[in-house]
């Protein structure tokens, strides 16, 4: 699959008391990303309109250099496999190539009203076929 970027650029909100992004917020970075990448290939705004909801199910995250305010950096998103009911996604986040962060982060695919794992939309996985 394709790797997918969004840009984004550090505010003085994102970090902690000595300039630094605090750490969370390096998971709320990959998760716009994927919502970004997502929304870039059709599959938009879904929430309160079907019968299924996307959950993190796994986060696993590496920091390796620190982000500070007014940096500029690159979020990546990329499906490295696929389940009946997940995706597991490889995110990096970079400013001018050097890695900060990377993560391995997997999305279960829950009924709405069970919170039980049902399979991945049809549309959805067209348009992953499609994007590939």
């Amino acid at each position: 699959m394709k790797r997918f970027e969004w840009p984004i650029r550090i505010y003085i909100e994102d970090t902690d008391a000595a300039g630094i992004v605090y750490y969370v917020n390096y998971l709320k970075f990959m998760e716009r990303a994927r919502t970004e990448f997502l929304r870039a290939i059709g599959f938009g705004h879904y929430l309160h309109t079907e019968d299924y909801v996307f959950v993190v199910r796994k986060a696993d995250i590496r920091y390796r250099q620190p982000a500070k305010m007014d940096d500029n950096l690159v979020v990546s998103a990329e499906i490295v496999k696929q389940g009946k009911a997940s995706l597991t996604f490889k995110q990096q986040l970079c400013r001018d190539n050097l890695l900060l962060a990377e993560a391995v982060i997997e999305i279960a695919c829950v009924d709405r009203h069970q919170l039980k794992p049902c399979a991945l939309p049809v549309r959805l996985l067209q348009l992953l076929t499609d994007y590939e």
